[in-house]
């Protein structure tokens, strides 16, 4: 048996944090993962787990110390292969049955104990270099969930600098490399392409070159015990959704039911695991807080209870090879993240669409004669920063829609800010990325941004950060064609808007038809948050807006 001391991990910012809860007694086993305490700091609580299975043999800390970074919370006994029990045993010889057992212990003591004290030099030549070895740990991914690993830059033997990227992440909502916070070089790499892992978790060994340049000594305990981070139980991120042409937004992908509710991230991703609505239960852990038994307990209290609806069944499988060759391809993770939330959203939402074409012909006039500038200025202008701009001014003439509905059903939170996704196709799906503060910027730097933005997300770099906190979405099609289409709303968002290809049509005017530039719009939303006629309302102004620019200065 092996004993390990399990530490505090990186707080990040926090600095002493109260311990409100201690979950486990001596002598208890716990699995990998089980919560061993809870930490409270001024910004929220969180959950310690247990980075392995085994028995707890002491508990350093009480409810209400004051504990940091490196701080020992306990002494875990784990299972490890005995190497030195067949050394020390062997006294016990008097006994000659079973007769293969002992001589082989004899043997192996006399083997072993002539070396031990020559042995000695080079275990602490080793130890001396190991104080200089640190484990690189995957950083704060936002999220409880695993992450995949899809690529590795680095092998052992590797030199590297500070943030040279180690290796590649892909979650549900997008790819993200994860950089070197050391130099050094590279002892062994302790992940495969094609593994799991999550916050926390070793991904390599390298030996830095100054010790200086070590972790200091509280923490390193740390990277010696690889335990995930403790992940902040509050605020958690905004439910998952998509929407209908641009999907994989960050607020669509791994959130809990009941962000509010006081609940650790063991308990949150449990309840996301059994489908289990946290705003529903009631905590029976310590100040209300929501354990893992309470789940259970739900989940075996609903058994039985009966269904508030019929559930659609699933489309048969067919076996189409009776009619033809076939092959099977997997479904890229993006692509089945991104069906679930669409399955979600429409059935969640009740959708109501409104159309609506803009004469966009002096836009277009306009924006052609800035062409000249724009090179000056090293951007593409596309329609795309006037669109920003006008539904950042619809959103505020119309605040209502500027709202999400909370799961209670009994009020909405309004927004003060205006934050737009804008859908960017890659080869990997479509994604959302998130432009802020929309109604505080100039076209040029909307342009700017929306050029940025495009680029990290063909090159799959953007991170969670960029792809949360829409108010709205923009889905354009219009590079692509057709006449127009009907996205479904990114809820938590309650409505988004489609952009089709302008055309050219005969447009009457003053008696005569003349031809002007119409830009085909589509207003999809959510009809428990936002009523018909302020749809229409909503889709007009926009329109007006697009048609005269100088609306937009008003």
């Amino acid at each position: 048996m092996a004993t390990e001391i399990i530490k505090v991990p990186e707080l990040g910012d926090a600095g002493d944090v109260e311990v409100i809860e201690i979950p486990v007694s001596v002598g208890q086993a716990v699995e990998e993962n089980d919560s061993l305490l809870v930490l409270e700091s001024d910004k929220a609580a969180m959950e310690i787990p247990a980075p392995m299975a085994g028995v707890i043999k002491s508990i350093a800390v009480n409810l209400g110390d004051q504990v940091t970074t490196g701080a020992e919370i306990l002494t875990l006994e784990t299972a490890g292969t005995p190497v030195a029990e067949p050394v020390e045993e062997p006294e016990a010889e008097a006994e000659p049955a079973p007769a293969q057992p002992e001589p082989a212990a004899e043997a192996e003591q006399r083997e072993v104990e002539p070396p031990a004290q020559a042995a000695e030099e080079p275990r602490q030549a080793s130890a001396a270099a190991d104080r200089e070895i640190i484990e690189i740990a995957i950083p704060d991914l936002g999220t409880d969930d695993a992450v995949d690993v899809i690529e590795i830059h680095v092998k052992a033997g590797d030199t590297i600098a500070v943030d040279d990227p180690l290796l590649t992440l892909e979650s549900d909502k997008a790819a993200m490399e994860v950089p070197s916070p050391h130099a050094g070089t590279v002892e062994s790499v302790l992940v495969e392409i094609g593994a799991q892992v999550k916050t926390g978790a070793a991904i390599l060994r390298m030996r830095v070159e100054q010790a200086e340049e070590a972790p200091e000594p509280a923490p390193s305990g740390i990277a010696a015990e690889p335990a995930p981070e403790p992940q902040k139980a509050a605020p958690a991120a905004p439910p998952p959704a998509a929407p209908g042409s641009a999907p994989a937004s960050a607020d669509a992908a791994g959130a809990d039911s009941g962000a509010n509710v006081y609940a650790g991230p063991a308990v949150r991703k449990l309840a996301r695991e059994l489908g289990v609505d946290l705003t529903l239960l009631k905590g029976s852990g310590a100040r209300g807080r929501i354990v893992k038994e309470d789940v259970h307990e739900f989940v075996k209290s609903s058994i039985g209870r009966p269904a508030a609806g019929v559930a659609p069944s699933a489309v048969p499988d067919v076996d189409f090879s009776r009619f033809g060759e076939v092959e099977q391809v997997p479904r890229a993770k993006l692509a089945k993240v991104t069906a679930a939330n669409m399955h979600r959203s429409w059935l969640a939402v009740p959708h109501v669409a409104q159309f609506e074409e803009a004469d966009v012909t002096e836009l277009e006039e306009f924006r052609a004669g800035l062409k000249a500038e724009a090179e000056s200025r090293g951007v593409k202008l596309t329609p795309l920063p006037f669109l920003l701009k006008a539904c950042a001014q619809t959103l505020q003439e119309f605040p209502q829609f500027n709202v999400s509905i909370h799961s209670s059903g009994e009020y909405v939170i309004r927004k003060k800010y205006v934050h737009i996704g804008v859908a960017v196709a890659t080869e990997a799906g479509l994604v959302v990325p998130v432009i802020r503060d929309v109604d505080r910027k100039n076209i040029w730097q909307l342009a700017e941004e929306v050029a940025e933005a495009s680029v990290k997300a063909r090159e799959r770099k953007l991170t969670p950060d960029d792809m949360q906190g829409a108010c709205f979405t923009i889905s354009s099609l219009g590079a692509i064609g057709g006449t127009g289409f009907v996205p479904i709303v990114n809820a938590p968002e309650v409505a988004i808007l489609g952009v089709a290809r302008t055309a050219v049509k005969p447009v009457w005017r003053d008696g005569e038809f003349v031809p002007r530039t119409m830009l085909p719009l589509t207003l999809t939303y959510d009809h428990k948050a936002v009523n018909g006629v302020d749809g229409g309302r909503f889709a007009a102004h926009l329109a007006a807006l697009l048609g005269d620019i100088r609306r937009l200065l008003l």
